[in-house]
């Protein structure tokens, strides 16, 4: 198996109802690569769970991982535990970077790479303003404390050699620290795990990627001033252990 596509999925019926998998699944089969998707549910308490489970039946290649509500970083550890592919894409349900970039991260693995970005940019279609502004605010306060190189840590298509992935989940301090989740959960977990692999020396490279705003999904439901306190607090965390050599 070439490639796995992890896909983390909370309360997404209505991005699931617009084909997003059908998407993936067209382009898939034109590749001239062997893949699997794994989607990772993440206790979803909408239709999402009635969807899957009818669309597994008619689509081989795809695989469903019932989990409990824990956050994003878990359902991702849940389907990274299963993978089969060499190399590890994680996207996002809405796919609003789509498969189709895929083509523009696959051959810096032949380069050595280890771990391999998607980067949006400064312009982001359909992005309300004030979130472009928190973007950019975010990127200042976290170049100022952590990777300083990279321009975008939070794009959810990201790209990883299979076991470089898993030795990195390994040292995510984050699965240390139990907190109970309600609802949709943000973290910065992203930022946590780029940093471990520039700990390990894993070359990372980024890679503008075509970005457009298509979540239509309501079952998540987001507190902007709430999700900007949590990332920036994960920044700091991942700062302080740092600082306390726990990597």
């Amino acid at each position: 198996m070439y490639l796995s596509v992890v896909i983390p999925c909370y309360n997404e019926e209505k991005n699931l109802k617009r084909g997003v998998l059908d998407e993936i699944e067209k382009y898939l089969t034109k590749q001239d690569f062997s893949s699997e998707v794994i989607i990772a549910d993440d206790g979803s308490t909408d239709g999402s769970l009635k969807f899957l489970d009818k669309y597994i039946k008619y689509h081989p290649r795809f695989k469903f991982l019932r989990n409990r509500h824990a956050g994003k970083p878990y359902a991702l550890k849940a389907g990274l535990k299963s993978v089969k592919g060499e190399i590890i894409l994680f996207t996002d349900m809405d796919q609003s970077a789509p498969i189709t970039e895929l083509r523009k991260l696959l051959p810096y693995f032949k380069e050595n790479y280890k771990v391999v970005i998607g980067s949006r940019g400064l312009t982001r279609k359909n992005f309300p303003l004030y979130r472009q502004l928190a973007s950019v605010i975010f990127r200042f306060l976290r170049q100022g404390l952590l990777l300083r190189e990279i321009v975008d840590t939070q794009c959810g298509f990201k790209a990883f050699e299979r076991e470089v992935a898993r030795e990195i989940f390994s040292k995510l301090t984050i699965f240390k620290e139990e907190k109970k989740v309600k609802g949709w959960r943000v973290t910065a977990y992203d930022v946590e795990a780029l940093f471990i692999a520039k700990k390990l020396s894993f070359r990372i490279k980024e890679v503008p990627v075509n970005w457009e705003d298509k979540d239509v999904a309501r079952g998540k439901q987001k507190n902007f001033i709430k999700e900007s306190w949590e990332m920036f607090t994960e920044i700091l965390r991942v700062r302080l252990n740092d600082l306390k050599e726990k990597y």
